[in-house]
């Protein structure tokens, strides 16, 4: 039960931040026509989860549940992602669309890297 409380609490957390920081990030930029806010919150969750879970292999504790789980899983959103594609394409913007989605991919993978080098050194 403890679990799921963790996840529950972190799920909650992530959520919020997400809101927050992808208005304050469409807000400062007022670029409409690339999705920056959840563009912004995906890279920096991909670069939190690599750091988390780097740290977490070496240490297991229920803390994984409440930031892995719960904060990174309620912070980074891939149904939103999929949603602002899926309207690049129905309005024909499809080198937006294109540049989203390979930009989102490298560079997540690169973030998810670049956590797991930054804990493991």
């Amino acid at each position: 039960m403890r679990t799921i409380l963790y996840i529950f609490i972190g799920g909650g957390f992530g959520s919020v931040m997400r809101f927050l920081i992808s208005n304050y990030t469409e807000k400062f930029l007022n670029i409409k026509e690339f999705p920056f806010g959840t563009f912004t919150v995906n890279i920096l969750g991909c670069f939190l989860i690599g750091i988390l879970s780097s740290y977490f292999l070496k240490i297991d504790n229920y803390l994984k549940f409440l930031l892995i789980t719960g904060f990174c899983g309620g912070f980074t959103t891939f149904s939103t992602f999929s949603a602002e594609n899926y309207s690049l394409w129905q309005n024909g913007s499809y080198f937006t669309l294109i540049f989203y989605v390979l930009a989102s991919v490298i560079l997540g993978l690169f973030a998810v890297f670049a956590g797991f080098q930054m804990i493991k050194n």
